[in-house]
C-alpha cells in the first residue's frame, strides 16, 4: 500500500513543468525557508520572551529530530522509491537511505514546537510550508510516504523532549530569550 500511494503521489511529476519546476523549489528551498520563518519570529513585537522561547525551543527539536534520524539510520536501510522503481525521480539522486525523510523531520519539529507553545498563527503557517515540503518529498520522486510519516513522528518526538527539558522562564530560557 505504502508503494501504491507514493507512485499516486508521484504520477503527476514530468507531467507539467510548472508544477515539477515548483514541487522542485519547495523541497530544495522550503526548510531553510521556515529556518528563516523562525529566526525572524526573534525579533516579534507582541508576546517576546515567549514567541523567543518558541522559537529556540524549534531550533532545538530541528536538530534532536535530525539526530533521532542518524541513529534510525544505523539500523535501517530502505532503498529509495526511484531504485525500486516506484516513482520517477525529478531531482539527483541521494547518497543516504530513505527512511526516515529529514526533511519532514525537519519541518514538522518546527510545527510542533510551536504548537505546543500556544502559538496558534505561526503554528498553521508553519504547518502549511511543512506540508508543502512533505508532500514535494514525495511528489519529486526521493521518498515513500512513510519515509515521511517517519520523519514528521521524529521531528515530533524531538520537539516532545525538547518540551520537557527545556522549561520556559528557566534560568537558561531567561539568559538565552534575552538576548539582543
Amino acid at each position: 500500500m505504502d508503494a501504491a500511494l507514493t507512485h499516486w503521489i508521484d504520477t503527476e511529476a514530468g507531467i507539467s513543468p510548472f508544477l515539477d519546476k515548483t514541487m522542485t523549489g519547495v523541497s530544495q528551498i522550503g526548510v531553510p525557508l521556515m529556518v528563516l520563518a523562525v529566526v525572524l519570529q526573534w525579533w516579534a513585537k507582541a508576546d517576546r520572551y515567549h514567541v523567543r522561547h518558541g522559537a529556540v525551543s524549534a531550533g532545538l527539536a530541528f536538530l534532536l529530530g535530525l539526530a533521532i534520524n542518524q541513529f534510525i539510520l544505523l539500523f535501517v536501510h530502505r532503498i529509495r522509491p526511484y531504485d525500486a522503481g516506484v516513482t520517477h525521480l525529478l531531482i539527483a539522486p541521494s547518497a543516504d537511505w530513505s527512511f526516515p525523510s529529514d526533511h519532514a523531520t525537519a519541518s514538522i519539529a518546527i510545527v510542533a514546537a510551536f504548537a505546543m507553545q500556544g502559538l496558534p498563527r505561526r503554528t498553521i503557517a508553519l504547518f502549511i510550508m511543512a506540508f508543502l515540503i512533505c508532500w514535494s518529498r514525495i511528489y519529486i520522486g526521493t521518498h515513500y510516504l512513510t519515509d515521511v510519516v517517519g520523519g514528521a513522528l521524529t521531528g515530533v518526538l524531538g520537539a516532545i523532549v525538547v518540551r520537557h527539558a527545556y522549561r520556559e522562564n528557566s534560568r537558561l530560557d531567561n539568559l538565552v530569550t534575552k538576548i539582543l
